[in-house]
């Protein structure tokens, strides 16, 4: 395991936050970023936490995780349930953890709703009600979408309208209190920093760049066997956890599976779907929030971005404390 905690000027950072669309490259920066200032990475992914969804997930290699320690990856097994309010909990436990040993903790990922529970909190939303949880998976998604659109337009033009179990929670919290979903949010505890108080960086890249980027992430899925692990995770209780079948890749390969597309249409299909998500990725983040944004150049490698980052944050540092 790595320890690198060499003093830096940075060393007396909070924490640091790194955010961006799928495949612009956050692990590896975040990876070199913390052998520079002696970190530690805190995954902000929402699929990452369950064990066994490695290869479409993206999860860094062992070998990673033996040069930097990392948090939160592989957290829970395929059957058990995790949300955001969840994440908040242990990502700020790893955070004290972190600081308490004198590393700096380094949140990293793409999961827009976790970065938001961890800096605002999520307000006092009622516990899943099955019976009427039934009730709306029956019902058609354009139907969903219809009434949140009328009865909370601020939620309907921010969520993720391909994910049924966002659309159905959201409208799930509305029936049950009679308020929107937006509503529901507030700061889960006042002593907590404050967002402006920790560098939150975000990476961005030219679309040409990432959909590259994409299409090759997502042969090299498939090459390393992407299509095995799916039936693995199949016979573990893949296709009864509502929230990992939300996971890109798994989904358009169990349908694959199922005979109802080619392997072609079907490595297509998750490229298409995987564009469309980093579409929404940032959408969500330019809306959420106000990152400083780092273009990264195509020929740029991990640790020149990481050392323009540390920059950045220097510079930050230094006009706050003048």
């Amino acid at each position: 395991m790595a320890t690198n905690h060499a003093r830096s000027p940075l060393a007396a950072l909070r924490s640091i936050l790194i955010a961006g669309p799928t495949a612009v490259g956050k692990s590896e920066v975040a990876l070199a970023l913390a052998e520079r200032i002696g970190g530690e990475i805190i995954s902000v992914d929402a699929m990452q936490v369950y064990r066994g969804l490695d290869i479409g997930t993206a999860k860094p290699a062992l070998r990673e995780r033996q040069r930097v320690r990392h948090h939160l990856i592989d957290v829970v097994e395929l059957n058990e349930p995790f949300d955001a309010a969840r994440f908040s909990k242990l990502a700020r436990a790893a955070v004290a953890d972190i600081q308490q040993r004198g590393a700096v903790p380094i949140l990293c990922g793409g999961t827009g709703l976790y970065f938001k529970a961890f800096l605002e909190g999520l307000g006092g939303a009622p516990a899943a009600n099955a019976p009427l949880r039934d009730e709306l998976e029956a019902v058609p998604l354009p139907e969903l979408l219809r009434e949140l659109e009328k009865n909370d337009p601020l939620t309907f033009a921010n969520i993720d309208r391909r994910n049924p179990r966002r659309v159905i929670r959201a409208l799930e919290v509305i029936r049950l209190t009679g308020t929107p979903f937006s509503a529901q949010r507030s700061r889960w505890n006042p002593d907590f920093p404050a967002p402006n108080s920790q560098p939150f960086l975000g990476l961005i890249r030219s679309n040409e760049d990432l959909r590259g980027r994409i299409d090759a992430r997502v042969d090299a899925m498939f090459a390393r066997g992407l299509v095995k692990e799916t039936e693995q995770l199949l016979n573990r209780g893949l296709a009864e956890n509502k929230t990992a079948m939300q996971a890109i890749g798994y989904r358009q390969v169990v349908d694959q599976l199922r005979h109802e597309r080619s392997l072609e249409e079907t490595i297509a299909r998750v490229k298409q779907r995987t564009r469309q998500f980093a579409k929404r990725q940032m959408t969500w983040f330019r809306r959420q929030f106000r990152l400083d944004w780092l273009h990264c150049a195509p020929q740029a490698i991990p640790e020149s971005v990481a050392d323009t980052l540390l920059e950045r944050v220097a510079s930050r540092q230094s006009a706050e404390s003048t």
